[in-house]
């Protein structure tokens, strides 16, 4: 995997990432860090990530499991440190899984198989923060 940041120049704290796989990704910063707002933050963006990632894991490990998942969102709340280096230090993970007759075991099976064999996001994030988890099951209309 590989990408390119480009910061936009003076005038601001706005960055351009370009991924490997071809996409564009901007990025600045608050406006009392010389930021303009325009975009995420780079740290948003990596809990963006690792929502991302363990969604992922959840709906394919349901998918597989032949379980009739129509829905996921993942809602990321998170603390950092008081001190620089500002890292996460406590990482609330609230996911939400709408399906048919989906039993709530596999939803929290699938869950914890992300956080504890297949997310790489959040095994690196738990390095320095505790990661917390619920799940909400929703049966579809």
């Amino acid at each position: 995997m590989n990408c390119t940041i480009t910061w936009s120049g003076p005038g601001g704290m706005s960055f351009h990432a370009a991924t490997g796989s071809g996409h564009l990704v901007n990025m600045d910063g608050a406006p009392e860090g010389g930021g303009r707002n325009l975009a995420p933050r780079p740290m948003e963006m990596m809990l963006v990530g690792a929502g991302g990632c363990t969604a992922y894991d959840v709906v394919l490990i349901l998918q597989r499991g032949r379980h009739q998942v129509l829905g996921c969102s993942v809602e990321v709340k998170a603390e950092r440190a008081s001190t620089d280096p500002k890292v996460f230090t406590q990482i609330h993970l609230a996911f939400q899984v709408t399906g048919r007759a989906l039993p709530a075991a596999a939803v929290e099976r699938a869950v914890a198989l992300s956080h504890e064999k297949y997310c790489s996001a959040t095994a690196i994030l738990a390095h320095t923060a505790t990661i917390t988890h619920s799940v909400e099951v929703v049966e579809a209309p």
